[in-house]
């Protein structure tokens, strides 16, 4: 059986630079009936845990490590015996939520995950965090952008650990180049497409200065 998208939706709260903002978070579960990956282990790891159904994780995958996209991972990680990854360059950031407990396994650029026969392929993405990144489903016709790239533009630059400049780069070099049609499924709100997105890079680039 060919891997599927499930998506969860989890509450809880996104923590930085001392303020505090009540969030909702998709989650993302790539599989089949036997084994998944989990991308954003967010707020809930017991409805994770329900959602992954039995089946064998392989991975727990952290686009970046704002608290409100790991608080949940290293629960979900126990109870599953699954390895959290995140990319080194976020790592300090990781530490802001888990100070005595750090990921299991460092995510890098081109690196390759196959689960039930499907490919997702890390792209670093920077800018909304360092060592944020997306990943690349080309059988499915989609990326899942984290919080670089939302329906209606970049990810949010104005805290600490983040960049204007390089989440731009980062879009236009590694997200605007894929297929039109690629679905862009986010780590907050609603799905878009690369096609739909692509046409406003020069709009968001004047609002954004």
């Amino acid at each position: 059986m060919a891997a599927r998208i499930e998506h969860l939706v989890t509450s809880g709260t996104f923590t930085l630079d001392g303020g505090t903002w009540d969030v909702d978070n998709n989650v993302w579960i790539i599989g089949d009936d036997t084994e998944a990956i989990v991308i954003d282990a967010a707020h809930d790891a017991g409805a994770i845990l329900e959602a992954v159904r039995g089946r064998r994780l392989l991975a727990i995958i952290s686009t970046h490590a704002h608290n409100d996209h790991i608080d949940a991972a290293p629960e979900l990680a126990d109870r599953a015996a699954a390895p959290v990854l995140l990319h080194p360059e976020d790592w300090p950031l990781w530490k802001q939520t888990h100070p005595d407990r750090l990921p299991d396994g460092e995510l890098a650029d081109g690196q390759v995950f196959t689960v039930a026969g499907t490919e997702l392929t890390v792209l670093h993405t920077p800018g909304h965090a360092p060592g944020a990144v997306c990943l690349y489903a080309p059988a499915l016709g989609a990326v899942f952008t984290g919080d670089t790239l939302f329906q209606g533009g970049p990810g949010a630059t104005g805290r600490s650990f983040s960049d204007f400049p390089t989440i731009i780069e980062s879009i236009k070099e590694r997200l605007l180049t894929l297929p039109p049609e690629t679905k862009v499924l986010t780590g907050h709100g609603d799905t878009t497409v690369i096609g739909d997105e692509a046409p406003h890079l020069e709009e968001w680039i004047r609002r954004g200065h």
